[in-house]
This record gives structure tokens, C-alpha cells and sequence, in this order.
């Protein structure tokens, strides 16, 4: 049976497994997840990202715009998170169209990190091959012990996305294996659910 919602109802659910899953967890990394994209040489590619906030019904994510994962983005916007909380035995997995932030707010993203990580944004071109460890090193300490520079600028090639979702599965594990799962699809502006055999 099809029933029709709209995406605050989908979010709060998200929302509301993230924090049960933050009550629960041992290791303090709900927020991390699986981010897909279509590779440029047509494989799927994966990797491990933070997401930073759900905000005007976007999944947030920030990162460097010219590495791989950017440049793949830019060439397909269509993109996947999966996250896995083991504490509350959920997936959650999401479909939807990335798109750059625009603004301030990569700025505003940029400047919640921790210095290291931002000196590590600056002197890096992640994802290029590494031919000079000592010479990264060398600027990185270069950064770090100059004290007038307490305040870091964003580098040009760091941003923000916001993905909005299209499909949004919830998979709730049992020890039955009759696991529960809900799709909800967004088609012609409405958002509707549907339950999947596990």
C-alpha cells in the first residue's frame, strides 16, 4: 500500500534514528557516511564523509571541490548516501541530486573545523598522487607554528554540497531476518512510502 507524506515527516524519522543512535553508541561517529558516485572511468566509487546538517530539507556535505569526489559530482549530480548504525541496527540509504552551496555558508562550514584540518585543506590537493611527503609536512608545520594566522580562509577548491533526496530507504534489522524496510520516493513534488520484503 502506498502512503502519501511529506519530507519533514521523512527527516524527523532520520533525525529521530541518528539520536537514538548517538544515545547508544560507543564510538562517536553517527554522522559519518558512504558517499557513491559514478566514477569518471564509469565504475561506482565510495567513500566515508561527515554529514554536517540536514538544513532546508538538504543532506549537507562539504569537502574538496577538485578532488576525485568533486570532480566526479560535477560530472554527475546524481549521487548516494548509505549510513550504517550498528548500535540501533539501521541503514538508511538515500538517493538524490547533489548541487554546490553557494554564500557564506562553505565558509560558515569551513570555519567549525578544527585548525588541523583546515591547515591539512589548505596545503593538500587531495587525492593527487604524493610525490614529497617532507616538502606537505614542511608547509603543514610551516602553518601550524605561525600564531598570527590563528584564523584560516577557506581555500577556493573547498566546498559545500547539498544533496537533495529523491528516494530514502529505512532498513531496521531483526533477528528474524525479517527485516523491516520503508522506501519512500518523491515523484511529481509529492513524497509517498511503501513498505519492501526484506
Amino acid at each position: 500500500m502506498v502512503q502519501e507524506l511529506n519530507i519533514q515527516e521523512i527527516l524527523a524519522r532520520f533525525n529521530h534514528a541518528l539520536e537514538q543512535e548517538i544515545l547508544m553508541r560507543k564510538v562517536k561517529l553517527p554522522y559519518a557516511c558512504c558517499l557513491s558516485t559514478e566514477g569518471t572511468d564509469g565504475f561506482p566509487n565510495a567513500r566515508f564523509v561527515s554529514l554536517k546538517e540536514i538544513r532546508d530539507e538538504h543532506f549537507i556535505i562539504t569537502g574538496t571541490l577538485t578532488s576525485r569526489k568533486g570532480v566526479e559530482i560535477s560530472n554527475n549530480e546524481k549521487v548516494a548516501l548509505t549510513f550504517w548504525w550498528p548500535e540501533t541496527q539501521q541503514q538508511v540509504r538515500i538517493q538524490g541530486i547533489a548541487r554546490l552551496l553557494a554564500g557564506t555558508w562553505p565558509d560558515h562550514y569551513f570555519s567549525e573545523r578544527n585548525r588541523e584540518s583546515q591547515i591539512v585543506s589548505v596545503v593538500s590537493n587531495q587525492g593527487e598522487e604524493l610525490t614529497d611527503p617532507e616538502e606537505l609536512t614542511r608547509r603543514f608545520d610551516e602553518i601550524a607554528g605561525d600564531i598570527t594566522a590563528q584564523e584560516m580562509k577557506r581555500p577556493q577548491n573547498w566546498g559545500a554540497y547539498a544533496i537533495a533526496p529523491v528516494r530514502i530507504e529505512f532498513l531496521v534489522f531483526s533477528e528474524s531476518r525479517f527485516h523491516d524496510r520503508t522506501l519512500f520516493t518523491l515523484h511529481n513534488g509529492r513524497w509517498s512510502a511503501i513498505k519492501l520484503q526484506p
